[in-house]
């Protein structure tokens, strides 16, 4: 007869910090986990931060991802914001929260999986905090060095050139064949297990000289308006630019949905738009659109082909 498997409850407080605080080293950290707070060295023009909070049961499940598909996927939310703002993320605090009767090797599989994320930047989790709850909840805070110019939601213009950076729809396409209790194609499943934000391409366009930027968490459409909201500017994408790949086809012939409402609408890709002057768009990047002057009345942030989406523009959180 198999032994009971350990459970956070066996494991206790303190024990649990100790498995998932493991010793970091890196040359920004001078003091890492275990003291009340961690010490880290900082560029001498600031220090960019985000937090993001995943719960269970709304932003993951446990029988759609395994532990460690959860950890990198909290810790991608958070690592794309700093990318978003032109930086790169270097430090991470994490709060866990988890039933007693957790099992100890989903925290240690969730704990792995974050690191391996942040280690794709070259960041280490620093510090954090654990607490019983009724349902696991991750909460990441993250810290980062600005690139050579912090690139802001504001700062759009008329005639600047819209573009994107990274895949669009995959995860979005990925759920919907989640909830219908699939598993194929197997390309949007993983894509919304683990997504694969181009983080690099976040300092290169502020290096650019890229006017604003956003990450696409909810929904192309509903973040791009939210960068035009701030610039005061309408934006205006193509439909042809759509980029509708082949496992979207396929998701949306079977469930009978128009495959471009992923790529328009679908968030948790954690792709990159950015806006950019005429004649400067760095490699990688490919145009989806253009900055106008806004209109006042009957005023959109966002169209298509010029024209006012019909239906849900993205993810609402409440």
């Amino acid at each position: 007869m198999q032994p009971p498997e350990q459970t956070l409850a066996d494991l206790g407080e303190f024990g649990l910090v100790e498995l998932v605080g493991t010793p970091t080293t890196a040359p920004h950290v001078r003091i890492g986990p275990g003291d009340d707070a961690a010490l880290v060295s900082a560029a001498s023009n600031g220090v960019l931060a985000s937090v993001d909070v995943a719960v269970e049961g709304r932003h993951f499940r446990r029988d759609w991802s395994s532990a460690e598909d959860v950890g990198h996927r909290v810790a991608a939310a958070n690592l794309a914001d700093i990318a978003a703002m032109g930086g790169t993320a270097h430090s991470l605090l994490v709060g866990f929260c988890a039933p007693g009767d957790l099992p100890v090797s989903w925290a240690e599989e969730m704990a792995s999986g974050l690191v391996a994320e942040a280690a794709k930047v070259g960041a280490v989790v620093v510090g954090g905090d654990v607490s019983a709850a009724d349902q696991v909840v991750v909460a990441v805070s993250v810290l980062g060095d600005p690139g050579p110019a912090v690139v802001r939601r504001q700062g759009a213009r008329p005639g600047d050139v819209l573009a994107a950076r990274g895949r669009l729809g995959w995860a979005a396409a990925g759920h919907a064949v989640l909830a219908r209790g699939f598993r194929s194609p197997r390309a949007v499943v993983e894509a919304h297990r683990r997504p694969e934000p181009p983080y690099a391409a976040g300092p290169q366009a502020g290096a650019a000289g890229a006017t604003a930027m956003i990450d696409v968490s909810d929904g192309l459409l509903a973040d791009v308006a939210h960068l035009a909201r701030a610039s005061d500017v309408r934006c205006d994408i193509e439909r042809e630019a759509a980029e509708v790949a082949e496992p979207l086809v396929a998701v949306g012939a079977a469930l009978g949905i128009d495959p471009a409402v992923f790529w328009f609408t679908g968030g948790d890709d954690h792709a990159l738009v950015a806006c950019f002057p005429p004649g400067v768009l760095p490699a990688g990047w490919r145009p989806i659109g253009s900055v106008h002057p806004p209109v006042r009345q009957g005023f959109d942030y966002v169209t298509v082909d010029g024209e006012p989406w019909q239906g849900p523009s993205g993810h609402q959180h409440f």
